[in-house]
């Protein structure tokens, strides 16, 4: 990512017709490359339901919304080509290995015996046939910052820098920031779940004062329009209903909503900051990165609900759910086995674990791994670059999201990446950290929330609004980087299918390279008032674009 990259045009780049595929083997391919996105039109109208659920895979020019152009590169590049077969690593909260529109794209360890309880293929885990969960019957989890607390309280609590040695002062920084970000996170966590609980109550009070005028329980707005408020609390109780209805028909679906959300904030105090918290249940030593006999093959996790797998099977699908099946949805490799390595729970995931994970993928065969997870403070993070490193020596790509708080990389650390705003060299040429972009082609291209950096993001691909598998048969919108990371994971899955002999640097830098750009300036971080050119906030100020990604592989 550190690399300067001159932009030509595509065109320039590439022939505008290619006869071989170079001797890859992939197919050959007679198409143009897409260039001058800035003369497209915009999307002024809604996207339709059957838009929505499938907008990271359009084509900017056939259908004016920002997608991968997935479509049009299986319609004019793939279209009977069969392509080798690809693992991909997702390393996440866990998946639902039987999921309708999954289970025949999961990868099987065909060297395991299943349920005799031995190592058959002696890779050092028992019966892990479709991959493994370093987490144990493990969920919750504190954040990374209350663990770094817990450990340094009992040593530096109540001292004064003044007070600390030399040899320990780094290690008295590292305190003292994390007890800011606790202070900062809980205040806020608590602001927030007390705003939802005043907000029900007032729904609560504002509902039994008009039910009482109205004699009646439930109201309709035009009901409520209609009611003479004849007192000061009925004028209140009116006013308040009226501006919820002007946003939903129905109150019983707000009260449901602020429940949620007092849940959440009260779910983050009870697990991700209480310091009495503590959610490892595997036996192991966090600390000791040698001592891997630990977890086992669940690899949805212990819940029968498999509700702390929703995460990571939402990722499987959009990397790949069976393409052209009649249910749910098109996934974007056609030709993928998804391997399940359970390492991120429901808080900050543990080094060991990431470094543990990445290097079991590695081992057992994926070509692609997907990160879709990330943290801001890290007590182990030479060991997860240690294992990038290894992957890299391996010829594995590991395609990273950049994380959902609307921050520059180039000056805030995140966990993993391959680089930091301090020491910018790449740790390895295999890594590609992936920002989100937005279903709206213009100022709000880039995602609201998305963290963006010249040197620390390389591309932005589709993460707002995702339609993707869910636990139990069931799809679901959700949004961040680490659907955006995913996306580019299945286009790395399907440059690795069908031109096996790229390696994982070359399939990186084709991703980069032959990206779609724009000259628009682009809302940065959901502030109206932070416009930016689109081509400053990444490496390559482009986004992943399917179809030209495959054209150029079949020249490179």
């Amino acid at each position: 990512m550190k690399r300067r990259f001159i932009k030509p045009t595509f065109a320039a780049l590439i022939a505008a017709v290619f006869a071989t595929s170079c001797g890859t083997t992939g197919p050959t391919i007679t198409s143009t490359p897409i260039e001058n996105i800035d003369q497209q039109p915009l999307k002024n109208s809604e996207l339709s339901e059957t838009e929505l659920k499938g907008w990271g895979g359009a084509d900017l020019k056939k259908d004016t919304i920002p997608g991968m152009s997935v479509q049009k590169a299986y319609d004019e590049i793939i279209k009977d080509y069969k392509g080798k077969t690809v693992i991909v690593g997702v390393v996440d909260s866990g998946v639902d290995i039987e999921h309708e529109d999954l289970k025949s794209n999961i990868w099987t360890n065909e060297d395991e015996i299943p349920g005799n309880g031995i190592d058959d293929d002696k890779n050092g885990y028992v019966d892990d046939i479709h991959g493994w969960n370093f987490l144990g019957d493990a969920v919750g989890e504190n954040m990374q910052f209350v663990r770094i607390l817990k450990d340094l309280k009992p040593k530096y609590e109540g001292k004064s820098a003044s007070e600390i040695s030399e040899a320990n002062k780094e290690e008295y920084e590292l305190y003292t920031k994390a007890q800011e970000e606790y202070n900062k996170e809980y205040n806020e966590i608590l602001k927030n779940k007390n705003y939802y609980a005043q907000l029900q109550q007032q729904l609560e009070m504002a509902q039994n004062t008009v039910s009482q005028k109205l004699g009646k329980e439930n109201f309709t707005k035009e009901e409520l329009a209609k009611m003479e408020a004849d007192t000061e609390k009925l004028q209140q109780s009116k006013a308040f209903l009226m501006q919820l209805f002007n946003n939903t028909d129905d109150l019983a679906e707000v009260d449901e909503q602020l429940t949620g959300g007092i849940e959440y904030f009260q779910g983050r105090l009870d697990t991700h900051l209480n310091m009495d918290f503590n959610g490892r249940k595997t036996g192991d030593d966090v600390n000791d990165l040698t001592d891997t006999d630990y977890g086992n093959n669940d690899v949805d996790g212990p819940d029968p609900k498999k509700e702390d797998a929703k995460h990571g099977t939402h990722v499987a699908g959009i990397i790949g759910a069976v393409r052209n099946n009649g249910i749910g949805m098109n996934g974007v490799a056609d030709n993928v086995k998804i391997m399940a390595v359970r390492a991120v729970p429901d808080g900050d995931e543990y080094d060991k674990d990431i470094a543990l994970g990445i290097r079991y993928a590695v081992d057992n065969g994926a070509k692609v791994i997907n990160t879709s997870f990330g943290k801001y403070f890290s007590t182990h993070p030479e060991w997860v670059i240690d294992a990038i490193k290894y992957a890299a020596k391996k010829d594995v790509l590991i395609v990273n999201a950049a994380g959902n708080d609307g921050l520059d990389l180039d000056s805030s650390r995140v966990y993993p990446n391959d680089q930091d705003p301090v020491n910018i060299e790449e740790v390895a040429d295999n890594f590609l950290t992936v920002g989100a972009s937005n279903y709206e082609y213009g100022s709000g291209l880039v995602a609201s929330f998305s963290n963006y950096g010249r040197t620390n993001v390389d591309v932005f691909a589709p993460g707002t609004k995702i339609w993707s598998t869910t636990p139990l048969d069931s799809y679901e919108y959700l949004q961040g980087t680490s659907m955006a990371s995913p996306a580019v994971a299945g286009v790395a899955a399907v440059i690795r299918s069908y031109y096996p002999k790229l390696s994982a640097a070359e399939v990186k830098d084709i991703i980069i390279k032959s990206g779609l750009t724009s000259s628009a300036d682009v809302i940065v971080g959901g502030d109206p008032e932070d416009v930016r050119p689109f081509t400053e906030l990444s490496t390559s100020g482009r986004m992943v674009n399917l179809y030209n990604a495959l054209i150029m592989a079949s020249k490179m």
